[in-house]
C-alpha cells in the first residue's frame, strides 16, 4: 500500500499532466479543508425523532407553494 505522501504526489503529477499546472493550482485550492468534529456535531443537527421529521414533511406538503418574485 502506498503512503499517503505518494498518494499526494502521484495525484499532483496526474493532475498537472492533465489540467496544466496553472490549473492544477486552481483546482487544489478550490478546496477547503474543514474543521470540527463531524460525528460529534451531527448530533446538534441531525433530529432525533424521525416520526417527526416524517410529519413535518407531510405538512410541508400540504401547503400550497409560493412563487418568489424576482
Amino acid at each position: 500500500m502506498k503512503t499517503i505522501s505518494e498518494v499526494r504526489k502521484e495525484g499532483i503529477q496526474a493532475l498537472t499532466k492533465t489540467l496544466g499546472p496553472v490549473d492544477m493550482a486552481r483546482f487544489i485550492q478550490s478546496f477547503e479543508t474543514g474543521s470540527g468534529d463531524y460525528t460529534k456535531e451531527r448530533q446538534e443537527w441531525l433530529p432525533d425523532n424521525l416520526d417527526a421529521v416524517k410529519s413535518d414533511l407531510l405538512e410541508r406538503q400540504k401547503k400550497p407553494k409560493t412563487k418568489k418574485q424576482d
